[in-house]
């Protein structure tokens, strides 16, 4: 792996290796609940140019390898380079292959050099850094001329129907935060990448119960990681008060959850500008 490792970057904020650990120890029960990750994936697939024969792919965030595995089907003559600030999901991942190399990585930070790729594919995990601006530089470092990034993310709106239920029982802060859609779309414009495509889609799902929903939340490992959560175990008084206020949604499905997911393609020029 020396053809692509820079020297090793100082340590993460707190509140990554937060993150890191949460998807760590979710990752034995990860697949099992990934419905909307599979989907989005999935779609951003099929958004993927098809005039694009990579000789190399990065999957940034590649949790337990779902999509490097895809991808290295789509293109079986490709390097793949997993890359995933969990260690746990890697170990994961690297037992039923994919990519030639799985990497522990900050989407900030990339430990890949410049022009070593020709494909940055990245579904449902760039929301988790706060510095988005600085994932698009490192993926325009790591570009290629004419290479693609393709990601897919979250923005606000994202389980609004939770977000509102627990706004009537306590005020508090009890999930996760994620940026606007014009933020991306200012980054995006800002980044000098070209961009092919730039839009938000709702994906919603539907759940018998509310503990289905948080049950499947804490499996994926994405529950909570907003600094400012509530410490300590919520009582039952206001998880009886969030059962009833979630219950106002109710559809014939069952309980919905909804996610805005934002799908962008971006394609570094050919030329750029100095």
């Amino acid at each position: 792996m020396t053809d692509l490792s820079l020297p090793k970057l100082p340590g993460s904020l707190p509140d990554k290796r937060q993150v890191a650990a949460s998807f760590s120890r979710a990752a034995a029960s990860y697949d099992s609940v990934a419905e909307l990750q599979r989907a989005v994936g999935a779609q951003l697939l099929a958004q993927l140019p098809a005039a694009l024969p990579p000789r190399r792919w990065v999957d940034l965030g590649s949790g337990t390898g779902h999509f490097s595995r895809a991808l290295q089907a789509r293109y079986p003559q490709a390097d793949g380079v997993a890359v995933d600030i969990a260690e746990g999901m890697l170990r994961h991942a690297r037992e039923l292959g994919g990519a030639a190399y799985h990497v522990v990585g900050d989407a900030e930070r990339l430990p890949l050099r410049e022009a070593s790729a020709e494909l940055v594919f990245s579904s449902l995990a760039v929301q988790w850094c706060a510095d988005f601006a600085a994932v698009l530089g490192e993926v325009r470092r790591v570009l290629q001329p004419g290479g693609v990034f393709a990601f897919a993310s979250l923005c606000v709106g994202t389980l609004h129907e939770l977000r509102e239920s627990w706004q009537a029982v306590d005020g508090m802060v009890h999930v996760n935060r994620f940026r606007r859609l014009d933020d991306y779309q200012r980054l995006c414009a800002a980044s000098g990448l070209c961009v092919l495509g730039l839009d938000a889609r709702p994906h919603v799902l539907h759940y018998p119960d509310l503990r289905s929903l948080t049950h499947e939340l804490k499996a994926l490992g994405a529950h909570n990681l907003n600094p400012g959560r509530p410490a300590g175990l919520t009582g039952r008084a206001r998880m009886q008060g969030l059962l009833q206020a979630y219950e106002r949604f109710r559809q014939p499905a069952g309980l919905p959850a909804t996610y805005q997911v934002v799908y962008g393609v971006l394609q570094l020029p050919l030329t750029q500008g100095k």
